[in-house]
């Protein structure tokens, strides 16, 4: 490379994002997904073995999909191609599939297929590349936000492996964050800056566990601090910079959670005009709506459950209004959700028959499927006496007919116990009829 190339390339490298520009090269320097890349785990090893498949990278914005992706091109000497589902279509596929003919034939490398939004792959998108996958000339790596289950029709999920990713730890961003500030090559060590202890919480929080915004945020409150010739980030220029007001956090967050939790205290009690207090006391503070609204849809089944059903629809609801809405049009949805449910009959049931059958599961490990409610697609299987003996609901009077479904081992046994409240009343109505033509009435209660 000569000196002007090299020029050029160092004044583009300056003009990218500060999170591109601390684009992690090597699994080693990857933060966060443990689970996944440390030394003795299924990624790392895919990577050391050169065993590298394809796979649908799963998790929320900034936790290092398109990275991930990147390394392992790179770590495994692969050609890698970028592809957006959005953008591109059949006539671009086709060039893909081209051009990794060619690196196989001439340099017996790899390709490396990244999708991005790959939920939105259509099925002629799918159909000029399946069978690529399929006979090993492309390895695809998909990148989604959204649950693959329901987003990725079936040809395209089952030829790829589920990855899922997690938000990165308070930990993991303040590493990044030290990281790029102390780093004169790519980050902004060349600023020489330092950033105050409640600064740099700040900052965590207000990233909420996306490394991209964690750095994209530093590097527009470090040029803010330069350009008023400071040497020190703080707080204060964090709120002026970002327009993000602080929580009154002392360094472990329990201002934070001492909000949240009399958030969700008010919603339990039903008190409908401290539940709205807190609410706006979050929002006026900045704390990050979604986590509220994440907060309210696990209510809506931990708290209200069957009580009233409808509740997990507004929680919801509310979370996609403001989702499409935002700041401050969005801020009303959220209120009426969370008036709504301070106002909701309540019942803990739901919650209480999951925990009780989580820790039965934990101690009677894998029960065999009962053969009367098997599936029996084949003649061997039905000669076997898979689904023999079973009634078909729909042909009995109310669609329903006695049958035990249990594993046998906890036949007869209960874990559901409604209340007398809101619809869970018609639910235990609804049950005690049944059970009453069950000898299940009669098996043991798993009630806390």
């Amino acid at each position: 490379m000569d000196l002007f190339e090299y020029q050029a390339k160092k004044t583009l490298n300056a003009a990218s994002p500060l999170a591109e520009r601390m684009r992690p090269k090597k699994i080693e320097e990857f933060l966060g997904q443990k689970h996944i890349t440390a030394s003795d785990k299924l990624i790392y090893q895919a990577i050391e073995k050169d065993k590298i498949f394809s796979m649908i990278l799963w998790g929320p914005p900034g936790c290092g999909k398109t990275t991930l992706a990147k390394i392992i091109a790179e770590q495994t000497k692969s050609n890698f191609v970028e592809f957006s589902a959005v953008l591109s279509g059949v006539k671009e596929i086709r060039a893909v599939v081209s051009q990794a003919s060619e690196q196989i034939k001439l340099y017996r490398k790899k390709t490396v297929l990244f999708v991005d939004e790959i939920h939105r792959f259509n099925k002629a998108q799918q159909d000029a590349f399946l069978h690529h996958v399929e006979n090993g000339l492309i390895t695809l790596i998909g990148a989604t936000t959204e649950n693959p289950s329901f987003e990725v029709i079936a040809p395209l999920l089952s030829r790829c492996r589920v990855i899922t990713l997690e938000p990165l730890s308070k930990e993991d961003l303040t590493t990044l964050i030290i990281r790029a500030l102390k780093d004169k090559e790519r980050g902004i060590g060349f600023l020489n800056l330092d950033i105050d202890e409640d600064a740099l919480f700040h900052l965590i929080m207000i990233s909420d566990g996306d490394g991209r915004a964690a750095l994209n945020n530093l590097d527009l409150v470090a040029n803010w601090v330069k350009s008023r010739n400071g040497k020190n980030i703080k707080l204060q220029d964090i709120e002026d910079s970002l327009q993000q007001k602080a929580l009154r956090y002392d360094k472990d967050g329990e201002e934070h959670y001492n909000l949240i939790s009399a958030f969700h205290k008010s919603l339990r009690g039903s008190d409908p005009h401290a539940a709205l207090y807190w609410l706006v006391r979050m929002l006026s503070s900045g704390e990050d709506p979604m986590y509220i609204a994440r907060r309210m849809v696990r209510f809506a089944s931990e708290d209200v459950g069957n009580a009233d059903p409808n509740a997990l629809k507004i929680a919801l609801s509310a979370m996609e209004a403001f989702r499409f809405l935002g700041h401050p049009e969005g801020d009303l949805s959220l209120a009426q959700s969370a008036l709504y449910l301070a106002t909701a009959p309540k019942s803990n049931s739901v919650y209480t028959a999951y925990n009780n059958l989580k820790e039965v599961v934990k101690n009677t490990g894998s029960l065999p499927v009962p053969l009367h409610i098997r599936n029996a697609p084949t003649k061997l299987m039905k000669e076997m006496g898979y689904g023999e003996g079973y009634k078909y609901a729909h042909d009995y009077e109310d669609a329903y007919i006695p049958q035990e479904y249990l594993p046998e081992k906890l036949k007869s046994d209960k874990y559901y116990f409604p209340k007398d409240i809101g619809y869970e009343k018609v639910i235990k109505e609804r049950l005690k009829i049944w059970e009453s033509q069950l000898p299940r009435s009669q098996g043991v209660k798993h009630e806390s």
